[in-house]
C-alpha cells in the first residue's frame, strides 16, 4: 500500500472520510505500517487473521476425525450427492492431485491404515481356489491402469464391477468382476450395484465350491458374487 498520500493521524484520516493513516512509527507490536481508521494496524490484524484461519482449521480437522463429524459429512453425502460427485469432476485433475498430495503429506498414518484396510478387503474376498495365472491377470489389470494414467494424462483405477462391500451382495476379487475405468467414472458409480445392462455382460462363473459357504453364489445373482448374509466382508 502506498503511504505518501495518506493522513498522518487518525483525526485527520476521520476528517478526510479516508479508511487508512499512516503514522511513520511503529505500532505496540512493532510494525511499521498504515493503521485503519476503525480499527489497528494492517499488519497486526494479518497476523490475527492467521492466527484465527490455523485454529479454525485445526478446530475442523479434529471435528472431521471424528465420529460426530464423519457422520455429518456421510449424512451431507447422502442427501446431496448428485452436487457432490458433479463438483468433484469438475475439479481440475491438477487441483486435485495436489490436495491428495498435500493430505497425503500431512495424514501418513490415516494413508498406512487405509492401505491395510484396503489389502485386507482384498485378501479377504479373493478366493483361495484362484490359479497363477488369474492372479497374473489381476496385476496386469493395475498395471493397464497405470499405464493408461501415465498416457493419457487422466487417472484410470480398477473398479469391481460388484463392489466388495454391499448391504445386498458383496463382490469377489476375481478377475471377472474387475474392469478398468477412469477414476470420475469410478467416483460416479461409487459403491452402486451394476446395472441390468452391466450384470448381462458378466455372465455367471461356475466356479464356486459348493462346501465352501464364504463363496457360494445367491442362485439370483450374477456371476463374481458372495452373499454378504453368508460372512462376507
Amino acid at each position: 500500500m502506498d503511504t505518501t498520500d495518506l493522513p498522518k493521524t487518525r483525526k485527520e484520516a476521520q476528517a478526510q472520510g479516508a479508511k487508512y493513516y499512516f503514522t511513520g512509527e511503529p505500532c505496540k507490536h512493532g510494525h511499521i505500517a498504515p493503521r485503519k481508521t476503525k480499527g489497528a494496524c494492517v499488519e497486526c490484524l494479518k497476523v490475527e487473521w492467521t492466527q484465527a484461519l490455523e485454529k479454525r482449521a485445526t478446530y475442523f480437522q479434529q471435528y472431521n476425525r471424528s465420529d460426530s463429524g464423519q457422520a455429518a459429512k456421510q449424512r451431507y453425502y447422502e442427501k446431496n450427492r448428485d452436487y457432490v460427485v458433479a463438483k468433484a469432476l469438475a475439479t481440475p485433475a491438477r487441483i486435485k492431485n495436489q490436495y491428495r498430495k498435500a493430505w497425503a503429506e500431512r495424514n501418513p498414518d490415516i494413508i498406512l491404515a487405509n492401505n491395510k484396510v484396503r489389502r485386507r478387503k482384498h485378501r479377504a474376498a479373493t478366493p483361495s481356489w484362484l490359479s497363477r495365472r488369474q492372479k497374473i491377470e489381476m496385476r496386469s489389470m493395475y498395471q493397464i491402469a497405470i499405464t493408461m494414467s501415465k498416457t493419457t494424462g487422466e487417472p484410470y483405477v480398477v473398479d469391481h464391477i460388484w463392489p466388495l462391500q454391499h448391504e445386498d451382495v458383496c463382490g469377489l476379487h476375481v478377475p471377472w468382476n474387475l474392469r478398468v475405468i477412469t477414476r470420475a467414472e469410478n467416483l460416479q458409480k461409487s459403491n452402486s450395484l451394476p446395472s441390468d445392462a452391466e450384470a448381462l455382460a458378466f455372465p455367471p462363473k461356475k466356479c464356486y465350491p459348493a462346501h465352501s459357504p464364504r463363496f457360494t453364489l445367491p442362485a439370483d445373482r450374477l456371476g463374481g458374487l458372495t452373499s454378504q448374509t453368508a460372512g462376507a466382508n
